[in-house]
């Protein structure tokens, strides 16, 4: 299985940006599709983005169309999320999840980065 560590998390203001990096290991990196989630408290965990192996295909969900942007560089193992105009709905810890070829799941992941959203 790939390793994960995400990174990039902090306390930012209403209206600001973050940008979250998940470093990866392993040699077949480039050949997986490649996500990102998030968990609020008390909420169940969501799905925000995710990504080709090539990084021609994005998907998001509506709540972060406009404003989040997933993209990876396969030289460097890394996949990352941009953030803007956040709010603090957007407050959770977001995790980096990695789907191997040919299974149905994202059957690897991070162990999460807190992001905090102030009003």
């Amino acid at each position: 299985q790939v390793q994960l560590v995400e990174s990039g998390g902090g306390l930012v203001q209403a209206g600001g940006s973050l940008r979250l990096s998940c470093a990866a290991s392993g040699r077949t990196f480039s050949s997986y599709v490649m996500g990102w989630f998030r968990q609020a408290p008390g909420k169940e965990r969501e799905f925000v983005a995710a990504i080709s192996w090539s990084g021609s295909s994005t998907y998001n969900a509506d709540s972060v169309k406009g404003r989040f942007t997933i993209s990876r560089d396969n030289a460097k193992n890394t996949v990352y999320l941009q953030m803007n105009s956040l709010k603090p709905e957007d407050t959770a810890v977001y995790y980096c999840a990695a789907h191997p070829p040919g299974t149905r799941d994202f059957g690897s992941w991070g162990q999460g980065t807190q992001v905090t959203v102030s009003s």
